[in-house]
């Protein structure tokens, strides 16, 4: 709760008030990039460039190459409450910032509080001293309060009647005291680490174990040589993974912001700033390839493979429909191919198939989940893809004939040449067949009547049922090895 001023009445000096960090819970110079990247990758690495000419030359320029909306942004509510109290009683508010004017003007268009806007202009960075002066100059010394979050604003404070310290810790307000008076605070102690963390997608990771499944077919997990191969691909993966969500969300920033829960993801809701992303995505990718060469050549190719099409899927691909859960799918059989590749057990043509085919089925068990939700919400069009309501009984149909097409590949399987090698008592793996169907129907019942909260893959690690499906399949395949 904010701590309230010992002024009761309306006070009528001039309040100015920071954007970044602070109106908002983000900064438009980083929104405007990572949109940049999203548009153009290449433009937007070229105009790193124009930071030669200053940093405000580069705002300017990034700012005159996207559009962004200003009611899709995360502003800070509780502060802007308080701002229309101040506007009601009076009180001059204007938005300084040192967000380029062509990215400011819009917002304080859109909020409808501010009587004026300061802003960087393509010379002037307006930040730190330069906005204190150009403050001072107008308003006079001591002749206006001022509403910032971060330690940039100690340049500011000094020259104002009073400091609104807002979305910060108790340590910058303490600060802020040492050269002014402490007016209304909004604090709050940003936990970066924890956001961070929710950011990178842990419990996503076991996806990455069906890079074990070609030891386990293989019948080799008694060999720890096997055993740490594939320990260490998996935590390859695992780090290019989260890589990879992180770029994603932010090139999804403003379809995440759309969306009922993926609004709460965090660089959707300002909890991190958007440079952690750029940062913390290319240190993990640093990491996984590091990782992956010291397993092979061959698998720094897969495990780079994978980063450049879970990107693409993210910038582009996930947009086409049905292109989308083909890729989708492919990414979960190239976690296969990355298994056999880390341990060089041999490629089962059999095994590459039925993978295919079951997270096809998955794949677009998870659309169907997302077009459910656009149409609970008397929505049409499902924002970030290429579906539309009318396309859930196409994607159902699909997904039910690509999981029975996986049933019938392991059926089929049980009478190659190649199941010979492995099992003693082949036909026992028939058995298999009617536990997979049934756990198929089980997922699509349970995700027609709307009761799959989960990604289907996820949802497989997290259901009883799904563990007594899969260990009565694992008994069925060591009693099949005739053991």
């Amino acid at each position: 709760m904010p701590h309230q001023n010992d002024v009761q009445s309306p006070d009528q000096v001039p309040l100015a008030v920071d954007l970044d960090g602070t109106l908002i819970r983000t900064d438009m110079m980083w929104e405007s990039l990572v949109r940049l990247l999203r548009k153009n990758p290449l433009a937007a690495i070229c105009s790193f460039f124009v930071l030669f000419q200053g940093r405000a030359a580069f705002k300017q320029h990034v700012a005159a190459r996207v559009k962004v909306d200003p009611a899709n942004l995360p502003y800070h509510a509780e502060l802007i409450a308080w701002l229309k109290v101040q506007k009601a009683s009076g009180r001059k508010l204007v938005l300084a910032t040192a967000s380029d004017i062509n990215m400011a003007k819009p917002i304080a268009d859109h909020v409808g509080l501010f009587d004026d806007v300061m802003a960087s202009d393509g010379k002037t960075n307006l930040r730190n001293a330069a906005k204190r002066d150009a403050l001072t100059k107008r308003f006079g010394e001591r002749g206006y309060d001022y509403a910032g979050n971060s330690s940039d604003d100690l340049g500011v404070w000094p020259g104002t009647r009073e400091a609104v310290v807002v979305n910060a810790p108790e340590s910058l307000s303490r600060r802020a005291a040492e050269v002014t008076k402490i007016g209304q605070t909004f604090l709050k102690e940003p936990s970066h680490f924890k956001s961070f963390a929710r950011a990178l997608r842990p419990h996503q990771w076991i996806k990455n174990l069906i890079l074990f499944i070609p030891v386990l077919t293989a019948h080799r997990l008694q060999d720890k040589t096997t055993l740490l191969q594939a320990s260490l691909a998996f935590v390859a993966f695992s780090l290019a993974a989260s890589a990879v969500y992180l770029l994603n969300d932010l090139l999804d920033l403003d379809a995440d912001r759309h969306h009922a829960t993926k609004r709460n993801r965090p660089f959707a809701s300002g909890d991190l700033p958007l440079q952690f992303g750029l940062v913390g995505a290319t240190l993990l990718l640093l990491v996984a390839l590091g990782i992956s060469f010291c397993l092979s050549l061959k698998f720094a190719l897969v495990t780079s493979l994978y980063f450049v099409i879970s990107t693409s899927y993210s910038w582009k691909l996930k947009k086409i429909a049905l292109l989308d859960v083909l890729f989708l799918a492919g990414l979960y059989t190239l976690r296969l191919v990355a298994g056999h590749v880390a341990t060089g057990i041999p490629w089962s043509e059999w095994l590459l198939t039925f993978s295919m085919f079951i997270f096809l089925s998955l794949a677009l068990m998870k659309r169907f989940q997302e077009i459910e939700t656009v149409r609970e919400q008397n929505g049409h069009e499902l924002k970030g893809r290429g579906y539309t309501a009318h396309d859930r009984k196409s994607v159902v149909t699909l997904g039910i004939i690509s999981g029975v097409a996986a049933v019938i590949v392991l059926g089929l399987y049980v009478n190659s040449e190649q199941v010979v090698k492995l099992y003693a008592h082949p036909k026992l793996l028939l058995v298999a067949c009617p536990l997979l169907l049934a756990w198929i129907c089980r997922v699509w019942f349970l995700t027609y009547r709307g009761q799959m909260h989960d990604d289907p893959t996820a949802f497989a690690f997290k259901d009883w049922t799904s563990y007594v499906i899969g260990a009565l399949t694992l008994a069925v395949m060591w009693f099949a090895t005739g053991r």
